[in-house]
């Protein structure tokens, strides 16, 4: 049967046929009229056969698109009504005035037409409020994706359960790998006799496979101390819940056999590449390593570091052969240069000088000069009365620079060393890490997710009780060209004391080795207690810190300065080491303006509390003991809000735990 269009086709063909017999009619009767008559008759034939073709086809025509109207009428009322997808249609006061079948069913009743929707579903509300084209929400337990249509009042509801379920089992089945990395192997197991050391792999071996067992982990021994570990996403959030207890039952199990060996674990997750998940677990396990061990780093590819435990001081575990490796490795680097710029962080301390200036000794050892970076203009009390003894040795004092003048002088072969700090953000002048490539980067403190990027060598050992000892230790393996003078043993010295609380706190039988050393160097005692001696002033405004004290929670002191009041850093962290020797306290916050728009909290602990965890969550940093944050644009009240806050997570955490 031909269609419309072949239908159409023919009548537009016959159409023409008849204008060519008219014209051929026309010339017939300019010669004979007889001929033209009868053709005319046998003309009119085809014309009426032609008229009643077109009545017809339009009788059709018009049938057949009332039928499509009817059909498309109805298939969208059906549409409308039976598919699965909800429409609402609803008033300026948040009124329903009406839905389709297919979303009165999602909600298991009748109608909903004149209801409100604070009543249905209050999640609505504020998309419509804020006018959210589309969004993803839970109604009646199952989740939809609503589009808005403001203009019209109109919302569409899209089921989306099984795909949102599909998605959750996706991300809950991705690999994760994990290396665990047991801190302390080698030296527990060092002068052990074959059976205790066969003893102690068994006992943690069979702790960490009852671990993996119980947790559904694969775990595979590599060496005597590394396991790796391969699970998935849903697992590590069960772990995460749990706080990986792993931590705490490998050092009490083992501490009661009097070998405490603790667990440190890398975490690479977020990605599908495995060499990528390896690359991040190798480096999350650098990360907590560098910060003492004891831990779990877990490292995503948005470059966002979680730390579990940490909860132990780090024992001191350094070997004076790394310090040999590392000083050897320097005097290269040096030797390769044709100068050393030397750098601290902001507001340098006796640590950060006396470290530079044990730096800038060194490098004159191997025949280089060796500038120390210093902003004048931010130096505490002790530190200027360092640098007024320093300023009667000329030769050594014509060797500290400002930070124009250390941008001017470097050139593409001079090595930049920066001490006692490793996060960009906290040296005197970024802008020389940009300029200068060769990086060396010498600290104590924990390491943190912000690092110096791509340094040439990094000595970093959270288990010193500073970077003065650590350069002291460099000291001792350079060329013996050059005898360390007496105010720069002296410095050195200072920052060991300052940083150690005159020998009381995170101090280590190397740290009395480097103190003795520089002391047969010619360290002057007597005038360190110089340097340390503190003006009337300074106690008194000390002192009216420690009136503003409060207790919150069992043994946490924590004190406010006034709005109107400043005080340096020097001032803040004083009076957190004074609050600290009050009886029965057993962590110490003090909150204080350091300038007009930034605010200054320094924590300082007896070891039961973690004080750099809680300094963490406060956008800092430091030690377990000793830690500090520095909040822009806030409020004192804001920030003692805020840091109550961290410390009731601190403590909940640990209930968990």
């Amino acid at each position: 049967m031909p269609s419309y269009l072949e239908k159409r086709s023919m009548r537009y063909s016959l159409f023409g046929l008849m204008g060519i017999t008219v014209v051929l009619l026309v010339l017939l009767a300019y010669y004979n009229w007889l001929f033209a008559l009868i053709g005319l008759f046998l003309a009119i034939l085809p014309f009426y056969y032609l008229f009643q073709l077109d009545q017809k086809q339009r009788k059709e025509t018009e049938e057949y698109i009332s039928t499509l109207s009817y059909r498309v009428k109805k298939v969208g009322e059906e549409a409308l009504m039976e598919m699965p997808i909800g429409i609402m249609l609803i008033n300026d006061d948040y009124y329903i005035e009406w839905t389709n079948p297919f979303l009165a069913s999602c909600f298991d009743e009748d109608t909903l037409v004149g209801r409100s929707l604070y009543d249905v579903g209050d999640s609505l509300v504020p998309l419509i409020k804020q006018e959210v084209e589309t969004e993803i929400i839970t109604l009646h337990d199952r989740k939809f994706r609503v589009i808005h249509k403001p203009e019209e009042r109109l919302l569409y509801f899209f089921d989306v359960t099984e795909q949102t379920e599909i998605e959750k089992m996706y991300q809950e089945e991705r690999t994760v790998i994990a290396f665990i990395f047991l801190d302390n192997y080698d030296e527990l197991t060092q002068g052990m006799d074959d059976q205790t050391k066969s003893s102690l792999n068994s006992l943690v071996t069979q702790i960490l496979n009852k671990w993996a067992q119980d947790n559904g982990v694969f775990l595979k021994r590599v060496s005597s101390e590394r396991f790796i570990a391969v699970f998935n996403e849903h697992i590590l959030q069960l772990l995460e819940k749990g706080k990986f207890t792993i931590l705490d039952d490998v050092r009490e199990t083992t501490s009661k056999q009097n070998v405490p060996l603790t667990l440190s674990i890398g975490v690479g997750t977020g990605v599908s590449s495995l060499p990528e998940l390896g690359s991040l677990a190798q480096s999350s396990l650098d990360l907590a390593l560098g910060r003492g061990g004891d831990q779990v780093a877990i490292k995503q590819t948005s470059g966002k570091v979680k730390f579990f435990g940490g909860k132990t001081n780090p024992v001191e575990k350094r070997t004076r052969v790394r310090a040999r490796v590392i000083s050897h490795a320097l005097k290269e680097l040096i030797s390769e240069s044709d100068k050393v710029i030397i750098m601290g962080h902001k507001s340098p301390d006796m640590d950060a000088i006396g470290a530079a200036i044990g730096i800038q000794k060194v490098a004159r050892m191997n025949q280089r000069e060796g500038y120390v970076v210093v902003n004048f203009n931010e130096l505490d009390t002790g530190v200027r009365r360092m640098m007024k003894e320093i300023e009667k040795n000329e030769e050594l004092f014509s060797k500290f620079i400002t930070p124009e003048q250390a941008f001017e002088m470097a050139t593409d072969d001079t090595l930049l060393v920066v001490v006692d700090t490793h996060k960009p953000s906290m040296v005197i002048e970024e802008k020389l890490l940009h300029k200068i490539e060769n990086v060396v980067v010498i600290d104590h403190h924990r390491r943190a997710e912000e690092f110096i990027h791509n340094p040439l060598l990094v000595y970093m050992e959270p288990y010193a009780s500073s970077t003065a000892e650590l350069v002291t230790e460099l000291l001792e393996y350079q060329p013996k060209n050059g005898k360390i003078e007496m105010l720069e043993a002296t410095a050195l010295l200072a920052g060991i004391i300052v940083d150690t609380k005159s020998f009381s706190l995170r101090t280590g039988s190397r740290t009395f080795d480097a103190a003795s050393y520089l002391r047969s160097q010619g360290a002057d005692t007597v005038l360190v207690q110089k340097f340390l001696k503190e003006d009337v002033d300074t106690y008194i405004k000390r002192a009216k810190l420690i009136e503003t004290v409060q207790f919150y929670r069992d043994g946490i002191a924590i004190a406010k300065g006034q709005p109107d009041q400043i005080f340096d850093q020097v001032l803040i962290a004083q009076t957190a080491d004074t609050l600290l020797t009050m009886d029965g306290v057993v962590a110490s916050f003090v909150i204080s303006n350091r300038s007009e728009n930034m605010i200054g909290v320094s924590a300082r602990s007896l070891g039961d509390i973690n004080v750099q965890v809680i300094m963490e969550n406060l956008e800092g940093g430091g030690h377990l003991t000793n830690a500090a944050t520095q909040l822009h644009d806030a409020t004192l009240d804001d920030v003692e809000v805020r840091l109550k806050q961290a410390i009731d997570e601190y403590f909940e955490g640990r209930k968990k735990e």
